[in-house]
């Protein structure tokens, strides 16, 4: 069961929610922070050419919950992210009954830009699908479903899908219910994954769950020696893992790591400019009762060693009282770009604004 423990396992000490706050002047845009509309979340980022760069998230204008209606909305900026348009294009329009959220970009090995997100039609229907588009996203093509095996209540969590070396996408998904069944909070565990660019799709082995974790919100990160590792929030006070030796067609048993966390989503990414790895999340065990949903501070910290051990951990937020989560990362060069909720857990139902940060690569490595 623990035979990759190795992976991750370096303690991370929590940091004191009275750490200094980064640089407020890195925040590039924020988005509903007036109220404008109840919820602004679960975004990606996609560098278009001559140094276009398209941010698009999850607009909410029926509620703040994750079943109120919703689009996929989009800002642009042309100065390398130091400023942004001020008025939304729609990127996808609400074709689900409930809404569509969550947002991920990836560039295709052969040029075209891959967009992913949520369809939610009903308690008993939300599925990832699909969009490509040959023209730098001025147009998206007709939407393919990534789940025809079976219908149910999948999460895809925004800036999460990958590609491999060979060509093949995963899409990690969390499956929490059927119809006739009850909404469960432990997911089922699968990757979808296509080997014609998302033309077919195909359903990995359930990830094997024996103690019936809760587990949640699946993300996946290629390692330097062809291991697939999977992460997942929980409510055991850390991040749990899995990993697949065979490009995400099966997978060993769901284990612990060392990384404190409540129940919030985790995201990795590799940094191109160095090879290592970036980690941003909720720097707190949620040992502390009362902290136990806290979404906060937001922290982020580098592995050299493919995930044995983690450094130079740095607080990107530190409201002990904020909620910040749902991380969208992308790097240029020699700076990174940060998207995520930014919100006050006392208001939550009522307003969750958004901010794009953008830092200098330098800052992670101080």
């Amino acid at each position: 069961m623990y035979a990759y423990v190795g992976f991750f396992l370096a303690i991370v000490v929590s940091p004191s929610f009275a750490q200094e706050l980064l640089n407020p002047s890195q925040v590039v845009l924020h988005i509903g922070k007036g109220g404008e509309n109840p919820r602004n979340s679960e975004g990606s980022f996609i560098q278009l050419d001559e140094g276009k760069i398209l941010f698009a998230y999850s607009k909410f204008e029926g509620g703040a919950g994750d079943h109120a209606n919703a689009y996929i909305a989009g800002r642009y900026s042309i100065d390398g992210g130091n400023t942004w348009t001020d008025e939304d294009k729609v990127i996808v329009s609400n074709e689900g009954g409930m809404n569509v959220m969550s947002v991920s970009f990836l560039r295709l090995q052969d040029g075209a830009i891959a967009l992913f997100y949520a369809r939610k039609n009903s308690l008993d229907d939300c599925t990832p699908f699909m969009r490509l588009s040959h023209d730098e996203g001025r147009t998206w093509s007709a939407p393919v479903g990534i789940i025809n095996d079976s219908e149910g209540y999948y999460v895809l969590n925004n800036d999460r899908v990958i590609q491999l070396p060979g060509g093949r996408l995963l899409v990690p998904v969390s499956l929490h219910k059927v119809a006739g069944e009850d909404f469960r909070m432990r997911g089922r565990i699968y990757c979808y994954f296509s080997d014609d660019n998302g033309k077919t799709w195909q359903r990995s082995v359930e990830l094997p769950n024996p103690k019936e974790v809760v587990v949640q919100e699946p993300g996946v990160v290629l390692l330097k020696n062809g291991t697939i590792k999977m992460w997942l929030r929980t409510d055991r006070g850390v991040q749990y893992l899995s990993e697949s030796h065979d490009k995400g067609m099966t997978w060993e048993e769901v284990y612990p790591s060392n990384i404190p966390s409540p129940r919030s989503p985790a995201s990795i990414k590799r940094i191109p400019e160095t090879g290592d790895l970036m980690l941003i999340w909720n720097n707190n065990d949620g040992s502390i009762e009362e902290r136990a949903s806290f979404r906060t501070p937001l922290t982020a910290a580098i592995s050299k060693d493919e995930g044995k051990s983690w450094v130079n951990l740095i607080t990107i937020e530190n409201d002990p009282e904020g909620f910040f989560c749902y991380t969208a990362i992308s790097f240029k060069g020699k700076e990174v770009l940060l998207g995520y909720m930014a919100a006050e857990r006392i208001g939550l139902k009522e307003k969750i604004p958004l901010v794009l940060r953008k830092m200098s690569l330098k800052q992670f490595y101080e």
